[in-house]
């Protein structure tokens, strides 16, 4: 019997097992226009989070006593959908569950699960450098930030799924690239990925750190973190820097959001563009980050890290690993 996670509870703070259960699905027919999709992968996201709370933003809250979702990629074993056959592979949203029921809506709605095309690369990629946080780092990097060669461009977290891929991205276009990560071995994998240097915030102070690495300052910050981190590029900031912000992770798991900004003032001299995103802003340029980024996954230029967890039952525990720093690249769960 197909099982999934269920939503029991607000968290107050980093959430725990009695905020949600797992638990049988029901056995339900297919109706019309839907698929039976056997789950591969999973992905667990810092975004989910944000859905645990009443706060409205941009993904709907999960609903108590109800399954929770997220990205997912696997196999259709069932279909009364036109365009989806028994075999096909998909990415859809129905995670934190090892079968999912999806419904086609049609008419290339953004809902709708993606087939995904016959490439020579693992069906996780897709949940990672070819899907979501691929795109995030690159509609973030070139169009929100406006990245151009020359810039300096700054990314926190920049060992996580998304500041991984934005730190090859950004060199690949011709940017010098700082990005910071938590312990040596981290850093060492950032540098390795190609950033001209990568500050480790346990190691010490952090703007005392960045200031060394980027003596000329920063034209870019890829914003995955918040807090100290946002803070120290609003010191070191040049003139008309551009400021991405995708994720404030620091601050998901408490109750008082707030944060004292000792340099945020240098927003205002130094002119500093800042906008918040989120990835279907830029859906548009999907054929665009396909071009870009499909060659250098495919040839092996473009890398990924994955920290993965077996099993359903490890859903929940992968999800918390995000805010310990216990992932390297991209957090999944392997069915």
């Amino acid at each position: 019997m197909a099982r999934a996670w269920y939503f029991k509870s607000t968290p107050n703070g980093l959430p725990t097992l009695d905020n949600v259960a797992l638990a049988d699905l029901p056995q339900l027919d297919l109706g019309p226009n839907q698929i039976r999709v056997r789950n591969a992968y999973l992905s667990v996201d810092p975004y989910m989070r944000g859905r645990m709370t009443t706060v409205k933003s941009y993904v709907p809250g999960f609903e108590v006593d109800q399954p929770m979702t997220g990205g997912a990629v696997g196999e259709v074993i069932e279909s009364t959908a036109d365009g989806y056959a028994v075999g096909d592979k998909v990415m859809h949203m129905n995670g934190w569950r090892d079968e999912a029921i999806v419904d086609i809506v049609g008419g290339g709605a953004p809902t709708d699960p993606q087939k995904l095309p016959p490439l020579n690369v693992p069906i996780q990629t897709f949940l990672h450098n070819l899907g979501l946080t691929g795109a995030t780092a690159y509609m973030g990097l070139m169009k929100t930030a406006s990245a151009k060669p020359g810039d300096i461009v700054f990314v926190s977290a920049a060992a996580g799924a998304v500041g991984s891929a934005v730190v090859q991205i950004a060199k690949k276009k011709g940017m010098t690239v700082i990005g910071s990560a938590g312990g040596a071995a981290k850093c060492e994998w950032v540098r390795s990925l190609g950033a001209d240097a990568c500050v480790d915030y346990k190691a010490g102070n952090l703007l005392e750190q960045l200031s060394a690495a980027a003596p000329d300052g920063i034209d870019v910050y890829f914003d995955n973190v918040g807090g100290d981190h946002l803070d120290a590029a609003f010191a070191l900031a040049r003139d008309y820097a551009r400021f991405a912000i995708c994720g404030m992770i620091d601050k998901y798991n408490e109750a008082d959001q707030g944060h004292e900004f000792k340099y945020i003032l240098r927003s205002i001299p130094a002119r500093i563009n800042m906008r918040g995103f989120i990835f279907t802003d830029y859906a548009e340029f999907m054929p665009e980050f396909l071009a870009d980024v499909a060659p250098m996954v495919l040839s092996g230029e473009m890398k990924m890290q994955e920290t993965v967890h077996e099993g359903l039952d490890t859903t929940f525990d992968a999800f918390l690993g995000l805010f310990s720093g216990a992932n390297t690249g991209k957090m999944l769960v392997r069915i």
